[in-house]
């Protein structure tokens, strides 16, 4: 055991020039390449970074690019929105205008015919009353009367009707 606490002059001597020839021997073969292949690695992390950088920015570029994309899509989707309600309600106004108006021309027609089916029975009924009257002068006179006379009597009578019924 003593051995190994004592130091020895020429295990030393050896040590260190053994030591020295393995640090020139990997500082020759193995650092300088080492050195190298972690110089090299380092620029392409480096030049991946700058990639990634420059992938990320265009990727933001993008970004922005589809945003406005998508706002002015959005916009023109509500222009159309309000163009066809517009169109709408101007269709419904339009169906409603020409629906009044046929409800308008149908009212007139219908007070027209109306009118017109007052006036005929107005005629039909002033004829049975003229042809009741005559009947019934006819009994009461109880002689007969010569179908000229009749008829002017008839007309006569029509006349004052028509002008007593236009006073009322």
């Amino acid at each position: 055991m003593d051995k190994l606490v004592t130091p020895d002059p020429g295990l030393m001597f050896w040590t260190i020039v053994t030591f020295l020839a393995l640090v020139w021997l990997l500082k020759r073969f193995a650092w300088g390449p080492l050195l190298a292949a972690i110089a090299e690695r380092e620029a392409g992390l480096r030049a991946q970074g700058a990639a990634a950088q420059k992938a990320r920015d265009e990727a933001e570029g993008i970004k922005g690019e589809l945003a406005a994309h998508l706002a002015e899509a959005k916009a023109h989707r509500q222009e159309v929105l309000d163009r066809a309600a517009k169109d709408g309600e101007a269709v419904l106004a339009q169906f409603k205008s020409a629906a009044e108006e046929e409800s308008r021309k149908l009212r007139e027609k219908t007070a027209a015919e109306l009118g017109r089916e007052k006036d005929r029975l107005i005629v039909e009924l002033r004829r049975e009353v003229a042809d009741l009257s005559v009947t019934a002068a006819e009994r009461l006179l109880r002689r007969s009367v010569d179908p000229s006379v009749e008829k002017a009597v008839l007309d006569d009578f029509l006349k004052e009707i028509d002008k007593g019924g236009r006073r009322q």
